[in-house]
């Protein structure tokens, strides 16, 4: 940020002829201030960043009538959500996880045809969701995109029928930049822990793994306690898993935590684990 400094200008008076004695001689005014410029706010995002910078979660779909789709909300407390990133949209929160190419065109986005896992889910309305998301989502939309505080995306397909999406923001948008990709494995079995402000707090059992370029895991170091929460991951316990996650430096960083935060990006081993 460029700062404007103010150079107060020392005015010289100069005494070429002694002033008439009863003639006080002027004061000098003092340079009349200035205003600091005002730093603009930063623009927000628009097209393909914008899309970029949120998670996407179904707030509202109605047809082309105006009735509410209610195939598409077979999970209440999950809604369908699209992220967008790299020219890949990912479809997460249906039955299974499916994703495809996109292109954006002016308002116009076209999906192709996307690809999913293969899990079955025992609800068949879940079930019936890949199918429902899939035929509204695949082909040419009307785009309309609202990015800020209170983001909306608007997309408005072929058939008429009108799918709005709130907007949160990833995490890349909120600490300011892309993160940094870690392995963790996490021990089935938290232990207690000293923390100045939580009392009996229980930590998370953490070592950090690394994967060579044929895939081959090497684990590093003993179990340490970890006191960060990571952000998207809730613990089993009896349940050992390695996470994928991305680390942030906060700025500021808060009192009472470090400055790293930690986001979950996928779970890539799960395992019960007896005592």
């Amino acid at each position: 940020m460029k700062r404007l400094i103010l150079l107060a200008l020392p005015i010289a008076l100069a005494a070429c002829a002694k002033p008439a004695q009863d003639t006080p001689a002027p004061a000098a005014e003092p340079p009349a201030a200035t205003a600091p410029a005002a730093t603009p706010a930063p623009a927000a995002p628009t097209g393909a960043a914008a899309l970029g910078a949120y998670h996407w979660r179904l707030q509202d779909a109605k047809d082309a009538q105006g009735k509410r789709i209610d195939a598409l909300f077979a999970r209440a407390d999950q809604p369908l959500t699209l992220d967008f990133a790299e020219g890949r949209l990912g479809v997460s929160n249906s039955c299974n996880r499916m994703g495809g190419g996109y292109t954006l065109e002016g308002d116009k986005l076209a999906v192709s045809s996307m690809m999913s896992t293969q899990m079955a889910c025992a609800d068949s309305k879940l079930m019936a969701l890949d199918g429902e998301a899939s035929k509204r989502l695949e082909g040419s939309s009307a785009l309309a995109v609202q990015a800020g505080d209170e983001a909306r995306l608007t997309l408005t397909n072929a058939a008429g029928d009108v799918l709005t999406f709130a907007g949160e923001p990833t995490a890349e948008t909120r600490y300011g930049g892309p993160g940094e990709q870690a392995f963790l494995e996490v021990a089935a079995e938290t232990k207690p822990c000293s923390h100045p402000l939580i009392p009996n707090k229980q930590c998370l059992q953490v070592r950090e793994i690394r994967y060579d370029d044929k895939g081959v895991k090497s684990t590093g170091g003993e179990w340490q306690n970890f006191y960060e929460d990571i952000e998207g991951y809730t613990h089993e316990a009896g349940i050992r898993n390695v996470l994928r996650v991305k680390r942030f430096k906060r700025n500021p960083v808060p009192a009472d935590a470090s400055d790293t935060a930690y986001v979950l990006d996928m779970v890539v081993e799960s395992e019960s684990v007896k005592k």
